[in-house]
Formats: structure tokens, sequence, C-alpha cells
């Protein structure tokens, strides 16, 4: 009877400690982030990636100022550091914007600047700046990220100026 006694309980123990790891694989399988690309089209990236409720946003470059016209031979004008800067933020605004965040919720930025030709090849830190104090640190948005600013020899474009990446992250 003993010996019966002995089995039960080691059956038992071995089924506790077996729906104890089962237990434990599951909140570890629940802990793990998800991981969402949003890459519309046959882009060569992804514009953002989610990793659980933070969101990476691939460096942005600017939009032209005024198009190119093939017609008149014209190439596209992109402006100056600044306004190369505030496309960018506007650009970074409508991603986070289309994914239910806005620049409020950017805890990281990372800036890349070329030299500006037009300023003797010299970094336009304060163009740059101009732009960002429109996006951070206002009345209506009161919140500033964390922020690296470098400068750079030069960027994917023979024409950007200037190129940010950020990281925003859902409130809870």
């Amino acid at each position: 009877m003993r010996m019966k006694l002995i089995t039960v309980v080691r059956g038992l123990m071995a089924a506790a400690l077996a729906a104890a790891c089962v237990g434990v694989a599951a909140s570890a399988a629940d802990i793990e982030p998800k991981v969402r690309h949003i890459q519309p089209g046959n882009g060569a990236i992804a514009q953002a990636v989610w990793v659980g409720d933070t969101l990476y946003v691939s460096g942005q470059t600017a939009s032209p100022v005024t198009p190119a016209d093939p017609a008149k031979g014209t190439p596209a004008v992109f402006g100056d550091t600044k306004a190369q800067s505030m496309s960018v933020f506007s650009k970074i605004e409508g991603r986070l914007k289309e994914q239910g965040l806005g620049m409020g919720d950017v805890v990281m930025m990372h800036v890349f600047l070329v030299g500006d030709p037009a300023m003797g090849n010299k970094l336009d830190f304060a163009g740059m700046n101009a732009a960002f104090v429109q996006f951070f640190g206002t009345k209506e948005q009161p919140n500033k990220p964390a922020r690296t600013t470098v400068q750079v020899a030069a960027l994917g474009s023979p024409t950007a100026l200037v190129e940010i990446e950020a990281i925003a992250a859902r409130p809870k």
C-alpha cells in the first residue's frame, strides 16, 4: 500500500512539474514581442517595423520642393537643409499617423546631415534644428525625443542633405 501511495505521489509531482513547465513555456511565448513589417509595394526595405509596442521608422529623405521637369530639362529642387528637414519631419509625421502614433510618441531620432554645398560644405545644424523645433517642444506637442545628429560625407541620394530615422513607442 505504501509503495502504491509513493507511486501516486510521484505521478502527481511529475504531472505538476510538467504543467508548470508548460505554463512557463506559454508565458515566455506571451512575452515574445510580435514583429510586423510595414512594406507596401516592392520597395527594397520596410518603411517601418513594429516590434511589440515600438515602431522603427526607416530613414527618410526629403521630397522635392519643385519636381523635375523633363520637358524643360530642369532637375528637381530639394531646397536647403531647413527645407529638406521640414519635408523629412512631415514624412515621419505621416508614417506615424498611418500607424496610430504622433510625433509625441517619438522616443529616439538619428539625424544624418551632409554639408550644404551652398554653405561651403559646412553642416547646417541650425537649419535642421529650426525645422525640428516646429515639431518637438511646442505648446501643442511638448515631448522631445532623445536624438543623435551626425555629419556624414554623403547619403544614398546625391541631392539629400538630410536623412532621419525615428523610433516611436505606443503609450500604455
